[in-house]
Parts: structure tokens; C-alpha cells; sequence
């Protein structure tokens, strides 16, 4: 080894211990008399003093000597003058006398440093990913991250899972999203697809035998991104046979309840608190709900068909919903012109038509520029359908059901930041079950799968397959974090006749259903057992339970939300003998639209 100790391992101990460090340099002070540097590796930070005693040889060298570069240190360890000591650094009570420095790299002028407070771009930061690599914060994230995985790692071979991995090379089969293609050179106009999960591999294992699976597993999905999907992500993958949907989560609950305590020091009660799809979407309008705070939506669809104003009462007529939400003692703090940005939020990003809104005065009464299309009595039934007190803040979204979900939705979450209503370290887990199995796509008019196509109904839903497949609910759960989704699985259905008839209904006629799922059809007749799984998304635990915002901050080398490298330039062009081989022909955009 170049070096006997790393630059955070030194202390008060090793006092006349001579030593070599190696690492980059952090920072450097020259004081005249003597050039002191902060020596940096990834396990914290030694002062190393070149003075006088150096040596003319070594001092003179050290006067070059610039953030970033390489060097390797000889010296003997001393402790820091009296009014010295760096309680902020671990090593904070020594120094190392440096003797003999080598100079192992150099390093041209960086386009920013590790160690700067006010951070460039990020594009800037991803291009220049090893610089950034080097922020003390990205490197206790990268060992949160292989911390939480050897947890997850440990815990299941505790519980007797078998770590197997499968393949990345594989068939494309429709799970939801674009599969990520790569062209055969041997077989020409065939391709391979990347994964989106494992799911038909571990199935697959579950009739093998194996009973409890697990695997860190890389997926591939090509679809829209936002701030935490990427379209190469990492999750923990788990399956078990004869179980039922109990037993998943109740594995998974004692998973939660171990990294919680080990990392956040969080003493969490099981079993964790479920809630169905339904009373998630009719309480907070989405399935990952955030239950860190309240300010639940409530529906007044009955009281607005009894006014006199016409936006509520037309909807309310049409079957639609009016529904809000009541920030408590928020009045104050929304003036008009931060209503109509909360106005235009909800209707330019979330296809609301509008936000009505009271504010209940401290006399008890409610106002409004609306106020005047109700009467005292219903509105005396308005603020009591909405717990009002004097200072509260009432919005309020008559649309389609959907609509005043997402728009509400949106508007809890913002609200419940900016008035500051829960405490950003806490971390809140439940979970959300009972989801439909499956969804209407208007525009195509015809069932999709909810989750994918081989989720198990609940049996009490058999009857509804064919004659009301959206009565039909999955026997589906989604691990919630914070109002993000952490995971997410299903109970699988594992006889041939109900898997083939759930493809009949999302529109796979028996032919396609034998081509592109021929070998999972076959297995399913060959002593398929009862299983389930679910998948963890490993990046989003990260970010988590780091404390983070944007999963990218999650991953070594991420892509950016147009799923490029800026690093390495990837995607790029491939030389022509290569598309050759694989018989490709390139088309420009003109051509494609011939």
C-alpha cells in the first residue's frame, strides 16, 4: 500500500507514530512561516504542516501545490498547538510534520470544487461527474446506499432467501413502459430487450421451487423521466411461494422496521397501517399519500348543489365532485396575489378550472367573492362540514373526480410545505392496498393493467372478470415513504385459465398471448405454485432516507431527465461496421417521415 493510514484514522493516540497519507488536497494556508494543507480522502481530513523542519527540498515543492492535486505524505504525527485544535474534524487534535512529499498528480484548474458552498449547475456537475463524486455529501450518500443494500442483503439471508440473479439479455414482453432494445448479430431483425423487472424470471423460479428469492436487481425502462426516475435504476426484487398477501408484507414490515431503527434511530410499531386505494384517493387523491401531516379532502358535493353558484351546482348536477381541503390558521398568510399563484398552479399544472376559497373571519363568518351565492345557513353548513375556526383557510375544486384528486392532491402537498406542517427529518410507512385491477384508457377504449398483467384478482372478484372487469380488485400493495412510492407488488395469478383470460380482456388475442408469454403460459401448467413478491426501489429508499430530493444525488453516474450521459456523451453514434453486423440502417428524421 502507498499509504499506512487513511486521512480520517489518526488521533491523539498515534501521537510520535510516523505515517504516510495519501489523498487530494482539500485546501491550502500559507502562513509564511510554514504552508499548511488539508489532506482529503473519503474517510475524512489530516492537517499536514510543511515547515522549516521539512527540509528546503520539501518546502519549496509544497509551495506548488493546488486544491485537488495527488500527493503522497511521510512524516511524524504531533499534536496541534495549544488553541489549535478543529473540534469540526474528527482528526481535529493532530497534524502531520510532513518530511518527504511526492507529488503523484497533478490537477489543471477545475471547473469547480468538491469542497465549494455555492454548487454550479447541475448539467455542469454530471459532465464533470468524478469532481463531483468528491462532495463529502455525495460520498455518505454512495455509503448510505451500499449500507442500506447490505442491510437488505443480510436481512433476507436471515429469512432464508436464495440470491439469484437473471438475465439482462431478454424478450421484450409489454409490462407498461418502453423496453430498452438490443439488435442480435447473430440472429439478424431479432432483438433482445433489458429488463423492465424481473417479474417472469422470479415467477418462473417460484415453479422451480425455489421458494424465497432475492436479488439487487438492474432495470431498464424507457419512459418520460422526472426528478427521481431514471430510466436504469436499481431495485430489490423478492418473491415467495405459498404465501398470501399477509406474508409479503409482513417480511417487508419487519425489513422497514430494521433500517429505520438502524439508520434514523425510529422505533417503528408493526404491523404498519394499511389503507385501501379507495379511501387513499377519496382522503388525500392519490395512491401515495403523504401522512406526515392531516388536511384531509373533504367532499361537499351535496352542499354546493344547494347554492346558488353556478360552477359548483353545474358540477354538482353532472355527477361531478366539489371538493377542498382546510389549511388551518393559514388565513393570514394567502394574500390575493398568492391565491391566484395557488390558482394558477392548480390549473395550469393540474387541469383544475378553477380554486374557490373562504377565509373564516374572527368573527366565525366566511369570506368570499362567492360568499354572496350562499345563504347564511348553508354557509354556516360549509364551515362546519370543514371544521372551520376563525383564521382557517378554505380552498376548494369542483371538477371531475380525477381532476380534484390530482389538483388537491398537488395542492396538500404544496401547502403542507410551505406552512411548515411536518417536521422534514420524520418518516412516516403504511401501506396502500386493494387497487383496481384494472384501468380504462379512454382514448383507446380498453382495459390496461393497473400494476401488470399477472396480478392475482381477489377471489371474491373472479365473477366480475368478464362481466365488470372495473369492479375487479388486485390483490396489489404499495409500500409508502412519505408520500412517495418505495415499493410496490402483487400477489401473482398462477392458473393458466384466469392468466390467459386476463390477456383476452387487455386485448391480447391467444395467438399473442402464446407468442410473446408462451413459456410462462407452459409453466403454469406444469405445478405452479400460489406466489407473490414486490419489488423496493433501492435509488428512492436511498433518497429517502438521506433526506434527498432528486434521485440522481442517489447514483453513482446517473442520466439527466433526457436519459443522457453528459459524462461519457452517451447515447452516441457506433461506427458503421458495427450497424453492419447487426444489419441496421440508420434513418435521418427526414426519412422517417416517408
Amino acid at each position: 500500500m502507498l499509504r499506512t493510514h487513511t486521512c480520517g484514522e489518526l488521533r491523539s493516540a498515534q501521537i510520535g507514530l510516523e505515517v504516510t497519507l495519501c489523498g487530494w488536497v482539500d485546501s491550502y494556508r500559507d502562513h509564511g512561516g510554514g504552508l499548511f494543507v488539508d489532506l482529503r480522502d473519503r474517510y475524512g481530513k489530516t492537517q499536514v504542516v510543511f515547515s522549516p523542519e521539512s527540509g528546503a527540498a520539501v518546502q519549496e515543492a509544497s509551495r506548488g501545490l493546488r486544491c485537488e492535486d495527488v500527493i503522497k505524505v511521510r512524516g511524524t504525527i504531533n499534536a496541534r498547538p495549544e488553541g489549535t485544535v478543529n473540534p469540526k474534524l474528527i482528526t481535529g487534535e493532530i497534524e502531520l510534520r510532513c518530511v518527504e512529499l511526492e507529488i503523484l498528480n497533478k490537477c489543471k484548474t477545475p471547473p469547480f470544487l468538491p469542497t465549494q458552498q455555492d454548487l454550479p449547475g447541475e448539467d455542469l456537475r454530471l459532465k464533470h461527474r468524478y469532481l463531483d463524486l468528491r462532495r463529502p455529501v455525495m460520498q455518505e450518500t454512495l455509503l448510505l446506499r451500499s449500507r442500506i443494500i447490505k442491510m437488505m442483503r443480510d436481512y433476507f439471508e436471515e429469512h432464508q432467501f436464495i440470491d439469484v440473479e437473471t438475465p439482462i439479455l431478454g424478450r421484450s414482453t409489454p409490462e407498461g413502459a418502453r423496453d430498452y432494445l438490443v439488435p442480435s448479430r447473430v440472429h439478424h431483425g431479432q432483438f433482445y430487450a433489458l429488463p423492465q423487472s424481473p417479474q417472469l424470471y422470479k415467477q418462473i423460479l417460484m415453479m422451480a421451487g425455489y421458494d424465497r428469492y432475492v436479488q439487487v436487481a438492474r432495470c431498464f425502462r424507457d419512459e418520460d423521466l422526472r426528478a427521481d426516475r431514471q430510466p436504469e435504476f436499481t431495485q430489490l426484487d423478492v418473491e415467495m411461494a405459498f404465501v398470501d398477501k399477509d406474508d409479503v408484507i409482513g417480511i417487508i414490515d419487519g425489513l422497514v422496521q430494521k433500517t429505520a431503527k438502524e439508520l434514523k434511530g425510529i422505533d417503528v410499531q408493526l404491523p404498519l397501517p394499511q389503507m385501501t386505494f379507495d379511501e387513499a384517493m377519496e382522503r388525500y387523491g392519490h395512491d401515495a399519500p403523504d401522512l406526515r401531516f392531516g388536511m384531509e379532502l373533504i367532499d361537499a358535493t351535496d352542499l354546493a348543489a344547494e347554492s346558488d353558484f353556478r360552477v359548483f351546482k353545474s358540477v354538482a348536477e353532472a355527477g361531478n365532485r366539489v371538493r377542498g381541503i382546510n389549511a388551518k390558521g393559514a388565513a393570514d398568510k394567502y394574500s390575493r396575489r398568492l391565491i391566484d399563484e395557488l390558482t394558477e398552479f392548480v390549473s395550469n399544472d393540474f387541469g383544475a378550472k378553477g380554486l374557490a376559497w373562504f377565509k373564516v373571519e374572527a368573527d366565525g363568518k366566511l369570506a368570499s367573492p362567492i360568499a354572496k351565492n350562499f345563504s347564511e345557513e348553508l354557509l354556516a353548513k360549509f364551515k362546519e362540514r370543514y371544521d372551520a375556526e376563525p383564521g382557517d383557510f378554505i380552498l376548494i375544486v369542483a371538477d371531475k373526480f380525477s381532476v380534484t384528486c390530482k389538483a388537491l392532491y398537488a395542492l396538500r402537498k404544496r401547502l403542507g410545505a410551505e406552512l411548515k406542517l411536518y417536521d422534514p427529518s420524520e418518516m412516516h410507512f403504511s401501506w396502500i392496498v386493494e387497487f383496481p385491477m384494472f384501468d380504462h384508457d379512454e382514448e383507446e377504449d380498453r382495459w390496461v393493467a393497473m400494476h401488470h398483467p399477472f396480478t392475482a384478482p381477489r377471489a371474491q372478484d373472479l365473477e366480475h372478470l368478464e362481466s365488470d372487469p372495473g369492479k375487479c380488485r388486485a390483490i396489489a400493495y404499495d409500500l409508502v415513504i412519505n408520500g412517495s412510492e418505495a415499493g410496490g407488488g402483487t400477489i401473482r395469478i398462477h392458473d393458466n385459465k384466469i392468466q390467459q383470460k386476463v390477456f383476452g380482456l387487455l386485448g391480447m388475442s391467444e395467438e399473442d398471448a402464446k407468442e410473446r408469454f408462451g413459456f410462462l403460459l407452459d409453466a403454469l401448467q406444469y405445478g405452479a405454485p400460489p406466489h407473490g413478491g414486490i419489488a423496493l426501489g433501492i435509488d428512492r429508499w436511498v433518497m429517502l432516507f438521506g433526506g434527498l430530493d432528486n434521485i440522481r444525488d442517489c447514483i453513482a453516474f446517473p442520466k439527466t431527465q433526457r436519459a443522457a450521459d453528459l459524462m461519457t456523451d452517451a447515447p452516441g453514434e457506433v461506427d458503421r461496421k458495427q450497424l453492419e453486423e447487426l444489419a441496421i440502417k440508420v434513418l435521418r428524421q427526414d426519412e422517417l417521415k416517408k
